[in-house]
């Protein structure tokens, strides 16, 4: 489990606190570089008819562009920017853990829950600036009976409180079951004989190519959910 890892590469203490800088850090600052010099580089012609890099850019625009749009409609365009960064920074990350000997930062808990909380809290103020207090309402779905309220927005508190809870485990649990299954059928290529390594070999090749899929479908889920918690704070769907 050595790569699951976090070390201390600048160590810091800040009034008591650790604030050092760690491998997580490193590969969080290198997925904003990459991410900024990425799409810097690629809009940078703004060509009429785009090259290979500006269509890659104005795809990914326009993918996370009409996921808002179809979960929140055109008022939900002024939290684009904000659901693109969620998207492409977790994105990057997942893909930047499949290099070898790289580190996987959303494998760690600590990290998947912070960019959850983030969410959970961005949409409950959100709603509560768009609602008021009529933003509890939320938690009474309609048409419920209401000798059957004692029951059902208990229900309701408690699995909205649970989100960034849900939203977090999904995230990490994918990537960290991902990458010890890839890390124990590369040790058995490691460690059989020559005339055994063929399967753990090719399974390894395989699950990587499946790997890539998982990093790209956790970040999309991860922002589904982002723009549905997002439609519950603007719209008050129950």
């Amino acid at each position: 489990m050595h790569q699951f890892e976090i070390e201390r590469i600048v160590p810091l203490e800040l009034f008591g606190f650790d604030v050092s800088f760690t491998n997580a850090s490193l590969f969080m600052v290198l997925a904003v570089a990459l991410i900024s010099g990425f799409l810097i580089y690629a809009m940078s012609g703004r060509a009429l008819v785009p090259g290979r890099m500006q269509s890659v850019a104005e795809s990914l625009y326009e993918f996370i562009a009409n996921l808002v749009r179809e979960s929140l409609g055109e008022e939900g365009m002024r939290y684009f920017p904000w659901i693109f960064t969620i998207f492409v920074f977790i994105l990057v990350l997942n893909l930047l853990g499949l290099i070898p000997g790289s580190f996987t930062v959303t494998s760690h808990i600590i990290v998947t829950f912070a960019l959850a909380a983030m969410v959970w809290i961005m949409a409950t103020l959100i709603g509560f600036a768009r609602h008021g207090f009529g933003y509890l309402k939320l938690f009474v779905p309609a048409g419920v009976p209401m000798w059957l309220m004692p029951l059902i927005v208990p229900i309701e508190l408690v699995s909205y409180l649970i989100r960034p809870v849900s939203l977090s485990v999904r995230l990490f649990a994918n990537m960290m079951a991902g990458h010890t299954m890839l890390k124990v059928f590369a040790s058995f290529a490691v460690s059989l004989p020559f005339v055994a390594k063929a399967f753990p070999v090719l399974f390894t090749a395989a699950f990587t190519g499946l790997e890539v899929l998982v990093a790209l479908l956790q970040a999309f889920i991860f922002t589904v959910l982002t723009c549905i918690y997002l439609n519950d704070a603007v719209h008050m769907h129950n």
